[in-house]
């Protein structure tokens, strides 16, 4: 992982950027590169507070490398990221909580972190040392998004994450050996437990980071 800056807009943004080159495949909710498939890299951009531009994807593009690649954005700092590992597994996240948000909301309930956006999102990216089929990915997914909110909640805030949070796992593409795929992602499951602890300990560190920063 690697942490560079840029200039937009007269601010000085980061990026936080994983080339993983050939073999590896994801799972993501980014707007580039999301679903499933066969990816070299991750980007999380950090972009500036209010972000207008109508063209996130190619924005994204534009900034990482060639190839295939999933490209997440916050306007939370990403030089605060956080990192945690268990067993094999490592979760970076990049916490922004400045609009706690319940997934389940009255309907007409008016989010202020919606477009424009402005400093929130959570976003998480988690690489497995073992190949898994396509379900397992979907459940480690739940399993990230279930140890995210359990962190938030611990750490204080009354939410299920913001509206705007991003995730990304990231699994070897083959099997060594021709053994057989990883089939449980869930968070009692060997992997799926690792990813848990990994992310609840990377999320947790993030929001209690974010309230030190934020109380000052």
């Amino acid at each position: 992982m690697k942490l560079t800056y840029r200039v937009e807009e007269d601010a000085r943004l980061g990026s936080l950027l994983w080339e993983f080159g050939p073999g590896w495949r994801m799972i993501s909710s980014a707007m580039l590169g999301g679903g499933i498939g066969t990816r070299a890299w991750v980007l999380n951009a950090q972009v500036v507070a209010g972000y207008a531009r109508m063209d996130p994807a190619e924005h994204l593009r534009s900034l990482g490398p060639p190839g295939d690649g999933v490209g997440m954005m916050t306007a939370a700092s990403v030089d605060r990221y956080t990192r945690a590992a268990d067993g094999g597994v490592e979760a970076v996240a990049t916490v922004g909580l400045r609009v706690p948000t319940w997934a389940a909301a009255p309907e007409g309930t008016e989010d202020p972190e919606l477009a424009p956006m402005r400093v929130g999102t959570v976003n998480i990216v988690t690489v497995l040392p073992v190949a898994m089929t396509d379900a397992a990915l979907v459940n480690t997914v739940m399993t990230v998004t279930e140890a995210k909110t359990q962190a938030l909640i611990e750490a204080g805030f009354p939410c299920t994450g913001t509206a705007s949070d991003a995730v990304c796992v990231v699994v070897p593409a083959d099997v060594p050996a021709g053994g057989p795929r990883e089939v449980f992602g869930g968070p009692r499951s060997e992997w799926g437990a690792r990813v848990a602890r990994a992310v609840h300990q990377a999320v947790l560190s993030g929001a209690e980071a974010w309230c030190r920063h934020h109380s000052k």
